[in-house]
C-alpha cells in the first residue's frame, strides 16, 4: 500500500514532464527543447530544462557554456546515481532554470547498465526519482534526451508523463521515431502514465503538405494507429540556427534583435560596421515556436480537463 501511494505521488509530481526523444541525432531535439522551454518561460510559466546530453548544446544555445553556471553535468550525474540531490541553475532566463549536461555524464551509461544488472528495469526510474521532489515547483519540466543512447532515452521514458518526438521527414528520422515507439511500449509497463504528446516536423518546407501527410502515416504505424502530428512545424532556416547557437540566443530573442537591427542600407550609408546581421527569417522561425508552444498548451489543457472530468462523471453515475 505504501509503495502504491509513493507511485501515485511520483506520477502526480511528474505530470507535466515532457521528454523530447528520437533515437536519431540531428532531428532538432535540443533546439526544440530550449525554444519550447524559452517560449513557455517567456509566457510566464516556471520551467525546468534538463540536459541529459554529454554534448551540452543546451549550454551553447542558452549562452552559459563554460561559465560559473556550467558544471558540465556533475550535479545531474550525482542526482541520478543517488549521490546527491538535484540543484538546478536558477534564472538562466526569467522563469527558466536548467540542470546542465556535459562530459560529466560520460559514465552514466555504464553506471545504469551495472545498476540494471542489480535492479532490473526498475533502475530506469532513477531520473524520475531525482526530478520528483523538485517538479511540483515548476509548471513544466522539459528533458532533452541524447541521440543514439538507448539507456539514457529509457531514463527519459520512465520519468516523463509525455513524450514529444521531433523528426525530419527523411527515413533516418522516421526510423529513429519507430525505435522510440518500441521502447515506449516497454516503458509503459513501469510508467503507466506515459503518453505520446505528439510528433513535430523540424527543418521542413512550409508548403511540403504531401510530406507532412506521409510522416503522419509513419507515426500511425509506429504507435498503433495514433497519429498526433502537430499542425505547427519548424521551418528550415540554417542562418537562424547558426545565429542562435553562435550568439546563445533563442528564436524569439533573435526576433527582438532583428527588430532593433538598423536597416542594412542605413548602416551602409552611415559607414557603420555592425558585424554579422540577424537573418530576416528569425521572425518566422520564432513564430513557428510560438505556434508549437500554444498547441502544446492546448493539448495538455484538453487532456487535463478530460482527466479531471472522468472521476467526477464516474462519481455522479454511482
Amino acid at each position: 500500500m505504501a509503495k502504491h501511494a509513493e507511485e501515485v505521488e511520483r506520477t502526480a509530481a511528474l505530470s507535466r514532464t515532457i521528454a523530447l526523444v528520437n533515437d536519431k541525432g540531428g532531428v532538432g531535439k535540443t533546439t526544440l527543447a530550449v525554444n519550447l522551454a524559452g517560449q513557455l518561460a517567456a509566457a510566464g510559466f516556471a520551467c525546468l530544462l534538463v540536459d541529459l546530453n554529454r554534448q551540452a548544446n543546451v549550454a551553447r544555445d542558452l549562452g552559459y557554456r563554460d561559465t560559473a553556471s556550467d558544471d558540465h553535468g556533475r550535479n545531474l550525474f550525482d542526482a541520478i546515481t543517488g549521490r546527491g540531490v538535484l540543484e538546478p541553475v536558477p534564472g538562466i532566463r526569467a522563469g527558466l532554470d536548467v540542470a546542465p549536461g556535459g562530459i560529466e555524464l560520460d559514465d552514466l551509461v555504464s553506471h545504469m547498465v551495472g545498476r540494471m544488472g542489480r535492479e532490473g528495469l526498475d533502475a530506469n526510474l532513477a531520473l524520475g526519482n531525482a526530478l520528483a521532489p523538485l517538479a511540483p515547483s515548476y509548471d513544466f519540466v522539459i528533458v532533452d534526451s541524447p541521440p543514439e543512447a538507448t539507456t539514457l532515452v529509457d531514463l527519459c521514458l520512465y520519468a516523463a508523463r509525455w513524450i514529444l518526438i521531433p523528426t525530419r521527414s527523411d527515413e533516418a528520422g522516421l526510423d529513429g521515431m519507430a525505435n522510440v515507439a518500441r521502447r515506449f511500449a516497454v516503458a509503459k509497463q513501469y510508467n503507466p502514465s506515459l503518453s505520446l504528446l505528439g510528433a513535430v516536423l523540424f527543418g521542413t518546407g512550409v508548403r511540403s503538405t504531401s510530406i507532412h501527410d506521409e510522416v503522419r502515416e509513419h507515426i500511425a504505424q509506429a504507435f498503433g494507429g495514433q497519429s498526433p502530428l502537430f499542425s505547427a512545424f519548424i521551418r528550415f532556416s540554417e542562418k537562424t540556427a547558426q545565429n542562435g547557437r553562435r550568439l546563445g540566443r533563442l528564436a524569439h530573442e533573435l526576433e527582438e534583435d532583428l527588430a532593433a537591427q538598423p536597416a542594412w542600407w542605413k548602416a551602409l550609408r552611415e559607414g557603420k560596421r555592425h558585424g554579422p546581421r540577424i537573418s530576416a527569417t528569425a521572425a518566422s522561425v520564432a513564430g513557428d515556436y510560438r505556434d508549437l508552444a500554444l498547441e502544446v498548451l492546448a493539448v495538455l489543457r484538453e487532456t487535463e480537463e478530460q482527466e479531471t472530468a472522468e472521476p467526477e462523471a464516474a462519481k455522479g453515475a454511482q
